[in-house]
């Protein structure tokens, strides 16, 4: 009996128990409740962007770096005297840090004023006059901390006092200062430090004067020494203002000074960081950078994540006031005027996978997102038209789709001193243009791009200068213009050309047999076998047998430089936005072979580089336009490439995330972004409501289920009780 009710009233406790929960979970405070939100601690008070990086950062010193997931931090953080305008196209330089433009002025040979439309070739020096604003600090910094003395705190620390350092935050004092011409100066010297090994140095010792002299001398120097050698090409003028000269007229100099190789650095944050002590535990400039930009790095764990905070002693940007046509249409002037930046904070969470970031970019966990390959379907659907737009699904999240064509090109590339494909004969011209007609690059965009491209025309992309669109701009020995539009030439006439270049239906009449060819390449892994028998079947249309030689990429490069290789895969992306940048690529003094540069391709052409280095330092205006126009068609004569394709970016923004333009040049355009927290709130809530009702239906037949045994006791002992 004391066994049967001791159950009884177990049962009942559980009972009431499960319907108390029952009662919790169909409440309505129920239902703001978010149980697979990742961020354990919401920062309900500040304005934060999520987003997140798959690969840390290997540098994040502006004189080293040089990739984009490197520029996704540092240009937010450093800032370069110039910048580009966030919503003006073309691409258009504006001060940043500068009170205005750099002021140019041009001599001769014996330092004597030349008007500014002086012929080139009386130009033997430019000098770039930079004016800064005063009134711009540096972030908060141990480097800048000072006792009452004045002495640096932390420039010379003891092994005691290093023994307690395990990460910057554990340093209690920080200071600031005003940024200086002397900084930016600084910055310029690291760059041709070779301890550095800045990855524009060499380039810059051929137009900064006196820079490859310096570099020369500082060997065994101490930073302290290094800032007292002085570069002949570099002059302080004031404390807010400094003249950098060029050798000769480089009007593409200006573009570097947008970049942050040309940032400003202070010399207490390369002595703070020179300390062994620190750099044991990867207190350094790669980990922690020190600039005047909006935001700072505040955590870095690039095992978890990245965290990038307001900087609060920011100079205070303001949205632009003007953009391009169709901006204020779109809602991108709405914030014109107000503070820079929106944002608070920046969390950068380490994803490894595709996958799970798509789901948490759905969930609203991610404020941004690119499209891949895996989740494209999900993402995009074709109209009978062929453009591109959102799925339902996306549509009904309000979500924002933005492409653009990037200043890039990807390129099949023939090397011009191979015997069989290279060379400047009729017979090897009409080789490379038939094989450039039977290589579909609208088909291979459809397939391994999901439509994400452009087939290049030509060498330069849409939005660099000298781009023509429509009839003026196709490559007339690849493409016909048919109802407004280019269509790739009939591989009949691809054959055509193979029986005039020595190779009927492929044949080589050497050996009688299929004409064999070489593609090597570096690519080698799963994804890459399906493109690579693609260009396989590419050339079959002709009878060409092409044979892949797979290597590792220093094998690969190593062919390159001493020019065994006989075709090549290769791509580019613009450094900055001038023709120069692409042209240079096929220009002779820069061949791969003998010069180690980046003409892979080897291509020497007597007349190309002649209007090549004509164009080159000329500003933009009809006479170049002209020269532009006759540089591309000699290089679609001569076909030493491929012109493959430019790629197209899809980029996905929620319908919270403001100001969204793509910009492919500009580095530091998170300050631009508006995140409007409270939608973001509302709408995670509504995407992961929970799905309580399996809980309920469970926990009622589990109560059920107890019920039963305690009710059938109780009619057994009321029975009993009966009888007895």
């Amino acid at each position: 009996m004391t066994q049967l009710v001791m159950s009884s009233n177990l049962s009942v406790k559980l009972s009431r128990f499960i319907f108390v929960a029952i009662i919790f979970c169909v409440s309505p405070g129920c239902e703001d409740i978010v149980l697979n939100n990742p961020y354990t601690k919401p920062d309900n008070q500040l304005t934060v962007l999520y987003s997140s990086f798959s690969e840390r950062p290997k540098h994040l010193d502006p004189a080293v770096a040089y990739s984009s997931n490197e520029y996704a931090l540092i240009g937010q953080i450093y800032e370069p005297p110039l910048q580009y305008h966030y919503l003006k196209r073309p691409y258009t330089l504006v001060p940043l840090t500068a009170t205005a433009m750099p002021v140019i002025h041009y001599l001769d040979k014996m330092q004597k004023p030349l008007p500014a439309d002086a012929e080139v070739k009386k130009i033997a020096w430019s000098d770039y006059q930079i004016t800064l604003q005063p009134g711009i600090y540096f972030q908060p910094h141990p480097a800048f901390a000072k006792n009452p003395a004045g002495g640096y705190m932390y420039h010379n620390l003891t092994e005691e006092q290093l023994s307690h350092i395990a990460k910057l935050g554990d340093f209690h004092a920080t200071g600031t200062r005003e940024l200086t011409a002397r900084d930016y100066i600084y910055e310029i010297k690291r760059i041709a430090d070779p301890r550095n090994h800045s990855p524009i140095a060499e380039i810059m010792k051929q137009h900064i004067a006196g820079l490859k002299q310096f570099s020369d001398q500082l060997e065994g120097k101490s930073i302290n020494e290094i800032r007292q050698v002085t570069v002949s090409g570099i002059k302080l003028i004031s404390r807010y203002q400094y003249r950098i000269r060029i050798k000769g007229k480089y009007p593409q100099f200006i573009y570097w000074l947008a970049m942050p190789f040309f940032s400003a650095l202070p010399w207490e944050a390369d002595v703070f960081y020179s300390q062994p002590g620190l750099k044991t535990n990867n207190i350094s400039l790669d980990w922690y950078p020190v600039g005047t930009g909006p935001f700072m790095l505040e955590e870095n764990n690039p095992n978890l994540r990245m965290v990038m905070v307001k900087n609060p002693n920011y100079h205070g940007e303001k949205y632009p006031f003007s953009g391009a046509s169709g901006d204020t249409e779109q809602g991108l002037l709405m914030d014109a005027g107000k503070p820079l930046p929106f944002i608070d904070k920046v969390v950068y969470t380490l994803e490894k996978e595709t996958i799970p970031y798509w789901n948490k970019f759905l969930q609203g966990y991610y404020d941004a997102s690119g499209i891949a390959s895996d989740s494209f379907d999900q993402a995009i659907q074709f109209t009978g038209s062929g453009s591109v737009e959102l799925t339902p699904v996306l549509q009904e999240k309000h979500i924002q789709l933005q492409t653009a064509v990037t200043t890039s090109i990807f390129y099949m590339g023939f090397n011009m001193l191979d015997a069989v494909v290279g060379g400047y004969t009729e017979q090897a011209r009409k080789l490379r243009r038939a094989i450039s007609i039977a290589v579909d690059y609208e088909e291979y965009i459809s397939i391994f791009m999901n439509g994400r491209g452009v087939p290049a025309q030509g060498l330069l992309p849409p939005g660099i200068y000298g781009y023509s669109k429509n009839k003026q701009g196709i490559n007339t020995y690849v493409y016909d213009w048919i109802n407004g539009h280019a269509q790739r030439k009939p591989l009949g006439i691809a054959k055509q050309l193979m029986i005039a270049a020595g190779y009927p239906a492929g044949v080589d009449p050497k050996t009688g047999n299929a004409l064999i060819l070489y593609l090597d390449t570096p690519a080698s892994g799963p994804d890459d076998r399906a493109r690579l028998n693609w260009y396989r079947k590419q050339f079959e249309k002709l009878g060409i047998q092409l044979v892949i030689r797979s290597t590792d990429y220093n094998r690969f490069q190593q062919k390159m430089r001493s020019g065994n290789a006989q075709i090549f895969m290769w791509g580019w992306n613009a450094d900055y936005p001038d023709p120069e940048n692409f042209f240079f690529l096929l220009y002779g003094s820069n061949a791969k072979v003998g010069h180690g540069g980046e003409n892979a391709a080897n291509f020497k052409h007597p007349e190309f580089d002649r209007l090549f280095e004509k164009m080159r330092n000329m500003d933009n205006g009809p006479e170049r336009l002209r020269l532009i126009r006759k540089l591309q068609e000699i290089m679609r004569f001569e076909a030493p490439w491929i012109f493959g394709f430019h790629p197209k970016s899809f980029s996905l923004y929620q319908s919270w995330y403001h100001n969204a333009k793509p910009n492919l040049m500009a580095n530091n355009t998170l300050k631009y972004i508006r995140i409007d927290t409270r939608q973001r709130t509302k709408m995670r809530r509504l995407w992961n409501h929970p799905v309580l009702w399996p809980i309920v239906l469970t926990a009622a037949a589990v109560l059920l289920l107890m019920l039963v045994p305690a009710f059938i006791a109780y009619r057994s002992r009321a029975r009993a009780t009966i009888s007895g």
